[in-house]
């Protein structure tokens, strides 16, 4: 597996971790900010579509970009403003809030790390690179539930954002590893 694959890897990894640390108590969550069953998927269906709509037009987009990393590394911050951003949230509307500049986080990074990854692959690897990152997200999602739940049981919600912001500083700064020179060189765009 190539270098900037690993890399790419890692960066993920922690951006899951963050996200997986949340996902599965999520709506314990909601209930402790006031919130019911309708604003736990109404704020969902918010994060989703946005992301939804708005991968399918930054795919398009990002089709013409040449710095692919630049992307990743925008949607990276986003996320991690978003993760922090659950750290003050008080009630519903700020929920909608984080949700939806979580969509827009995710939105400008996947489509741009889909497509990178992809250029990065080894010929005749492409199964074997491809279940790498699947495997890597199953096996970080499930520590990430384990852990946030810890966290969150033990320490509260407030502490969990702080680890989940964290945890996206890591694959943030990871990312900038992609600026490299060696990095533009060994990728043929």
């Amino acid at each position: 597996m190539k270098k900037w694959l690993k890399i790419l890897l890692v960066a993920d990894a922690f951006m899951y971790l963050a996200a997986g640390m949340f996902e599965p108590i999520y709506a314990i969550f909601v209930e402790k900010i006031g919130g019911d069953i309708l604003t736990a998927s109404g704020a969902w269906a918010a994060f989703t579509f946005t992301s939804g709509f708005l991968i399918w037009l930054f795919g398009k987009w990002e089709d013409r970009v040449k710095h692919l990393e630049k992307m990743i590394f925008l949607g990276y911050a986003l996320r991690s403003c978003a993760f922090l951003g659950y750290f003050f949230v008080a009630n519903k509307f700020h929920l909608f809030a984080v949700q939806i500049l979580l969509g827009i986080g995710l939105a400008t990074s996947l489509p741009a790390y889909d497509a990178l990854y992809s250029k990065l692959l080894s010929k005749g690897r492409f199964a074997s690179e491809w279940g790498a990152w699947e495997g890597v997200y199953m096996m970080v999602s499930a520590a990430a539930a384990i852990t946030g739940g810890a966290i969150a049981n033990f320490f509260g919600f407030k502490a969990l954002f702080l680890v989940m912001f964290a945890s996206s500083l890591v694959g943030l700064f990871a990312s900038t590893s992609l600026f490299s020179k060696g990095f533009r060189k060994s990728v043929k765009f």
